[in-house]
């Protein structure tokens, strides 16, 4: 794993909000690495030789952490895939109003046997 910091760290506005880029990781294959809330929630990234495994299973590990996950879609028609901490989804729900942005589905919701 190689990190680099940016220093000074960049900001740039996306629409109310601030965003801080602090920098890049590089990951070698099959390296993780997991990032933890103040509230002690992980969520973990993983590179593999074609590409990366982007989030935990949804409905399996990130269920488990406390996470809910949306597939969400702005008002430029991009989607995202955002993961909600349980106890935070009205938050979550306030700034999708603010952004005009929605929920399309809710990804933690589906039946692993399906």
């Amino acid at each position: 794993m190689n990190i680099h910091e940016n220093n000074p760290v960049r900001s740039f506005k996306v629409g109310k909000n601030t965003i801080y880029d602090c920098g890049k990781i590089e990951l070698e294959s099959n390296e993780m690495l997991s990032f933890k809330t103040h509230s002690g929630r992980e969520y973990d990234f993983t590179a593999k030789p074609w590409g990366f495994y982007a989030s935990p299973s949804i409905n399996g590990r990130l269920k488990h952490e406390g996470f809910k996950t949306a597939l969400v879609q702005n008002s430029k028609g991009r989607i995202f895939l955002m993961c909600v901490e349980k106890d935070k989804v009205d938050a979550f729900l306030d700034y999708l109003r603010e952004d005009q942005q929605e929920v399309l589905e809710w990804l933690h919701e589906r039946d692993a046997s399906s």
